[in-house]
């Protein structure tokens, strides 16, 4: 029983991690299309036949409907399966063979003219729709190893770790993307609850090498070291010998932002945070925001000959029914029509929510209203929240 209540979580989690804003190749290998649109156009190309065939008959000789004869299978060539839009060729082919049939006034050149010129069309659209297929299924295929390799390097986090609820959401800016520089990842370890939200320089694969390093550093780190702060030195450490190891410009000059947070065992209403020249995580409670601003700047990872790290970490209260949200720049960074910046504590400001995945869901609405579903840069997002007040049963 307990193993299927964490399946359906985790099903859960990677529905909502993984759904999209807008459509595109589904994994049947046909274009995703609106239920609205697919009313239209699902019917279209007949209804587009039947318009030709009432054209032919009430109309004078010289207005015929032998454009839309035409039209009709390469209507139905995207959206169509292959076979579905050689019937609608052949049903075009055939109402124009017996049109012509019908008309006393045709030749026989007329006939034949007219008949092969809708069949070459109809064959061009069967021949569209195939390699549209092939097209999406190529699509798809890359699109679900995708999806499979965002799953490995950012899995969907237990909702329930060490008596806390905890949410994430990683969205990218382009629609077809999955993954990017941006990254997260939380562990019970024997110090308390750990977590990580980061944002890598650059993009491309070096980007992902380097999201792929921090995450494995910080799983190892998180669960041997005892202070937050020696965690941040062990990452520091990882990406110089990534470097040295890569000798490439892009590790040479790369840094990576991030911002470490600690929910310590034994003290559910105290949280550290070490921030390394990331976006200030915030905190939310009872209708009001408030960031948590580093009492010591300090530079980003991958930085360390420019500047220490802070020694320790800073420790806040997180008293029960307080939320955080650890983000990435893709979020107070996101703009709209008129370059002005979305603030999340103003837009979370005088809300409540239920737990970390209300949270994140409306933070995201939020985000897409202010941008129009136009965001320049991937975001990674992390809430969490105390799971019910102490001493509650």
């Amino acid at each position: 029983m307990e193993d299927q209540t964490r399946h359906g979580e985790l099903r859960r989690g990677e529905e909502r991690q993984t759904d999209r804003w807008g459509g595109r190749i589904t994994r049947r290998d046909r274009f995703a299309v609106p239920s609205l649109v697919r009313l239209v156009i699902y019917p279209l190309p007949i209804v587009m036949v039947l318009i030709a065939v009432s054209l032919d008959l009430v109309t004078a000789p010289t207005l015929t409907g032998s454009a839309l004869f035409c039209a009709a299978p390469l209507v139905a060539a995207p959206f169509f399966t292959t076979i579905g839009t050689a019937l609608v060729g052949m049903f075009s082919v055939g109402a124009v063979a017996l049109m012509r049939v019908l008309d006393e006034m045709s030749t026989g050149e007329m006939d034949l003219a007219e008949t092969s010129s809708t069949a070459v069309v109809a064959l061009l659209a069967v021949v569209i729709s195939r390699l549209l297929r092939r097209r999406g299924a190529a699509a798809s295929s890359a699109w679900t190893i995708a999806e499979a390799a965002q799953l490995a390097v950012l899995p969907v986090p237990p909702s329930r770790l060490g008596g806390f609820q905890v949410a994430a959401r990683y969205r990218a800016a382009q629609v077809d993307a999955r993954i990017g520089g941006d990254l997260y990842a939380v562990q019970e370890t024997p110090y308390g609850v750990r977590l990580i939200v980061g944002d890598v320089r650059g993009a491309g694969m070096d980007a992902v090498e380097a999201m792929v390093v921090m995450i494995g550093a910080f799983r190892e780190a998180a669960e041997q070291e005892a202070d937050l702060a020696a965690v941040a030195a062990r990452l520091e450490h990882a990406l110089h010998r990534e470097a040295q190891q890569k000798h490439s410009r892009e590790y040479d000059e790369g840094f990576t932002t991030a911002a470490l947070a600690e929910l310590p065992t034994g003290r559910p209403e105290t949280l550290r945070i070490v921030n390394r020249g990331h976006p200030p995580p915030l905190l939310l409670a009872d209708g009001r925001t408030r960031f948590i601003d580093p009492s010591e700047a300090a530079l980003p990872l991958g930085m360390s000959e420019l500047g220490d790290g802070p020694e320790r970490a800073d420790e806040v209260p997180f008293p029960w029914g307080t939320q955080l949200l650890l983000y990435t720049d893709g979020l107070s960074e996101a703009r709209d029509s008129d370059g002005e910046f979305f603030e999340p504590d103003k837009a979370l400001a005088e809300r409540a929510f239920d737990d970390p995945e209300m949270l994140l869901d409306a933070l995201l609405v939020d985000v897409q209203a202010h941008t129009g579903d136009a965001a320049a840069d991937d975001m990674a997002l992390m809430a969490v929240q105390v799971q019910r007040r102490p001493g509650a049963h």
